[in-house]
């Protein structure tokens, strides 16, 4: 791996864990001995970040970790939600029904992921992660899959905003389920519907979240 490539890597993996949250400056000297290369990878790899907006120059302080609100999560989500209800009607189209039902099956059973021994629910947030690589992978369309990966990245970054509600999660565990049984199945308006009704319901809980006190 090239050292500008595994600089961005693991600038952008930290900042989307929020290992590096809001306003964390990114110094190049401190991040070129921490990482272990050359100045010039750190400034390429902030550059690469810079564009995807997960870091931003703020005067007097050099490049910082942008910082992120739910003010604009219904914005975020009306993009998602053209983007992943396409991605859902090709991957119907195109799919493998095996993968998709495997799927299925997991996810029906993710309510045993969802626990208070995994505080950061990382058993279900990686299966959850699973659908949506098959789905990018059976639409078949990169650009596609590359507005996705920004676009979730961001995402990610917004549900560390809000608190996560077991009850809920379950319910999004039992949607996704949805999602991949009629994408097996072949059927691409319920496969889009199906997404439609997950989007909503996730954004309704993100708002939710923002005007609890």
């Amino acid at each position: 791996m090239r050292a500008s490539e595994k600089a961005y890597t693991t600038l952008r993996s930290d900042i989307v864990d929020w290992r590096l949250p809001p306003g964390t400056v990114l110094a190049e000297v401190e991040l070129s001995a921490r990482l272990g290369v050359s100045r010039t990878p750190v400034r390429e790899a902030l550059a690469r970040l810079s564009a995807e907006g997960l870091a931003e120059p703020q005067s007097g302080r050099g490049t910082v970790v942008s910082g992120i609100s739910l003010d604009h999560v219904d914005e975020l989500f009306e993009l998602r939600s053209a983007l992943e209800c396409r991605a859902a009607e090709l991957a119907a189209n195109k799919r493998d029904p095996e993968v998709f039902l495997e799927l299925h099956r997991q996810l029906g059973d993710a309510g045993r992921l969802i626990t208070d021994a995994d505080p950061a629910r990382h058993d279900y947030y990686r299966l959850a992660g699973e659908l949506d690589t098959a789905i990018d992978t059976a639409a078949g369309n990169h650009y596609l899959a590359q507005a996705l990966k920004g676009l979730r990245v961001h995402l990610v970054r917004v549900r560390r905003l809000s608190k996560d509600n077991p009850a809920r999660l379950r319910d999004a565990a039992r949607e996704h389920a949805d999602i991949a049984l009629a994408i097996a199945n072949g059927n691409a308006v319920v496969a889009s519907a199906a997404t439609t009704v997950h989007l909503d319901n996730s954004l309704r809980r993100l708002l939710a979240g923002r005007a609890a006190p």
